[in-house]
């Protein structure tokens, strides 16, 4: 009978602790940390709104942005950073360059100031500064701790074994598969036009056709095998633009709500058809059919599932699901959306245009274009870069001090969140002149003009985005093909609603007419 009163006594211990533990935990995450945080910065005279309990001012920029994207836009105008970024443009104003605003009881410092960015994004700090706790949270059951959402050694092994599927030489050998799933697209345009029909709206065809090129250079997969599993992602998208709201109340991600259902429900959907596509590859290898997993992204991926390293990383079968979610993911939505944004641009700007068509036939001679050839149209990477300037896929650039780090003449306090507004920074007359807002290729033409200003629609330094090179590939070719066979206006249908869901987006699609040239 003792032993048992002892046994029972001993829990109780045990709980009371774990219990004390958690309620500290908890106090020191939602209360004592911040102010400790808030009081640390208001000494160094950054200060900003006042944040609410435990919601902080997500209200606020709700309210802001709510009403900011409540209406479309009246005409076709390229200063969207009030409409996308409008707290940024208030309590810049109000509290200066440097200011703090909180996302439940996650503090983050705005950073507008170059050369504290540069310093922030270099090598010095790769290590010690990454994707905080709520970022994590709001993406886990998205894309979970791929490359784009790991941290500190997680992060530097994920990245040196992902990088060698986006060398130059594998980019080359992927150009057949870019040109082959081009024309294809360009096909059912063609057949579109024949039956009559002029107007489309060309985000969709651009989508589906990044879809099916990721799907099949990194994947083995053509789209329609594909294609549910980025209907899937989408869907998670929408529900991790909505996760910080969920987030910032205590144990909220334990709770049985219908949101939490229905993220995970999707994310179990997800990696249920990843699985049945690596299964089938790993049966290749089991079965004697195939000698390896392959030299696409995938087969890499799963050549390090069956390493150990001296270091003790393990690449787990969570991390290669998680790591395929990313690139389904980022690697045709990032590209699709430089696309749509880009035939927009051109589809207003006919003189462009013109200039670019003369130009590919002068390089390409109407044929798809080489690997070699990429290099050579000049005008067309202008216009890329001014598209990704004025319509960068994110808007936003974060990065959370692990550790107290001095930045500039600032000590940045360790769980300090640093947020860079790349579409502000993009649109600052002060860095990029009076017709920051018009649209202007000719500002990237001479190397000297851009390497002063900070062009970083895909960061920069270490953590910057390892499938930039392929994602501007990919649109050389795609538009250099697109535009020799087809010319293309704007349509009265279109209106212009940028609207951020994790990435900028074309609200209600891009529609154009199309008009099919002579060959």
């Amino acid at each position: 009978m003792e032993i048992i009163l002892m046994l029972a006594v001993l829990v109780f211990l045990l709980c009371f602790i774990l219990s004390l533990r958690v309620a500290y935990v908890t106090i020191s995450c939602y209360w004592l940390t911040p102010r400790r945080i808030k009081k640390i910065m208001e000494k160094q005279g950054v200060h900003g709104p006042k944040p609410r309990f435990l919601v902080g001012n997500i209200l606020d920029m709700a309210a802001l942005i709510r009403s900011s994207t409540f209406k479309d836009m009246d005409w076709i105008d390229h200063n969207i950073v009030g409409r996308l970024l409008p707290h940024y443009v208030a309590w810049s104003k109000q509290y200066g360059k440097r200011f703090i605003y909180w996302v439940g009881s996650e503090p983050r410092m705005c950073l507008t100031e170059i050369d504290m960015m540069k310093e922030l994004l270099s090598s010095k700090y790769c290590q010690v500064s990454g994707r905080s706790w709520i970022q994590l949270q709001g993406t886990k059951h998205f894309i979970g701790r791929g490359l784009l959402m790991a941290n500190g050694n997680n992060w530097y092994h994920q990245r040196h074994i992902v990088a060698p599927a986006f060398m130059a030489d594998k980019l080359k050998r992927n150009m057949e598969y870019i040109v082959q799933c081009t024309k294809q697209m360009l096909e059912s345009l063609e057949t579109v036009f024949k039956s009559g029909q002029t107007e489309v709206e060309i985000g969709e065809y651009l989508t589906h056709l990044t879809a099916d090129i990721i799907s099949r250079t990194e994947f083995d997969s053509s789209y329609e095998k594909g294609k549910q599993i980025f209907h899937l992602l989408t869907s998670l998208q929408h529900f991790c633009a909505q996760s910080n709201s969920y987030v910032c109340l205590p144990g909220s991600r334990f709770f049985p709500s219908k949101f939490n259902k229905e993220i995970k429900s999707l994310k179990m959907e997800v990696e249920k058809l990843l699985m049945e596509i690596i299964e089938k590859r790993k049966e290749g290898v089991e079965i004697g059919r195939s000698s390896s997993y392959g030299n696409d992204l995938l087969g890499m991926l799963l050549e390090e599932t069956q390493k150990k390293r001296a270091s003790g990383f393990r690449f787990t079968l969570q991390m290669l699901m998680d790591e395929c979610k990313t690139f389904f993911f980022a690697g045709h939505e990032t590209t699709a959306l430089l696309l749509t944004w880009t035939v927009m641009l051109l589809a207003t700007n006919p003189s462009w245009q013109d200039k670019v068509r003369e130009e590919v036939f002068q390089v390409c001679n109407g044929e798809a274009p080489s690997s070699d050839q990429l290099s050579k149209l000049s005008l067309l990477n202008m216009v890329i870069n001014e598209s990704l300037r004025l319509y960068p896929p994110a808007t936003l650039l974060p990065r959370m001090a692990f550790e107290d780090i001095k930045l500039g003449d600032l000590h940045i306090p360790k769980g300090l969140s640093i947020w860079i507004p790349v579409l502000a920074i993009h649109h600052n007359e002060e860095l990029w002149g009076k017709d920051v807002h018009e649209f202007n290729p000719e500002r990237f033409a001479t190397k000297s003009f851009v390497s002063g200003r900070p062009f970083v629609p895909f960061a920069m330094g270490p953590r910057n985005c390892i499938g930039q090179a392929f994602a501007v590939m990919e649109a050389k070719v795609i538009l250099s093909m697109l535009i020799t066979r087809f010319s293309f206006t704007i349509s009265e249908k279109y209106r212009h609603a940028p609207i951020s869901v994790l990435t900028i987006k074309p609200k209600h699609g891009v529609q154009i007419y199309l008009k099919a040239l002579s060959p």
